[in-house]
């Protein structure tokens, strides 16, 4: 399966957390956007960390929300 973040714009704050923990990933410049993806115990890991839970993980197949 393919698991992909989503970021709640709105939320974000920018602190670069999910860039620094996978730059593959994430950049971060106003708000961070979503440039690849990864193994889903890395974007759950990566999304518990965001200071700002604008972090979201779904499935891409199913479109169900895996995190939060």
């Amino acid at each position: 399966m393919t698991y992909m973040p989503v970021i709640d714009e709105s939320a974000c704050l920018a602190h670069g957390d999910c860039e620094e923990l996978a730059p593959d990933v994430f950049r971060v410049e106003d708000v961070a956007t979503v440039i690849g993806t990864a193994p889903r115990e890395q974007l759950v890991s990566i999304a518990e960390a965001c200071p700002a839970s604008a972090i979201s993980v779904i499935d891409a197949q199913t479109g169900e929300r895996i995190y939060p």
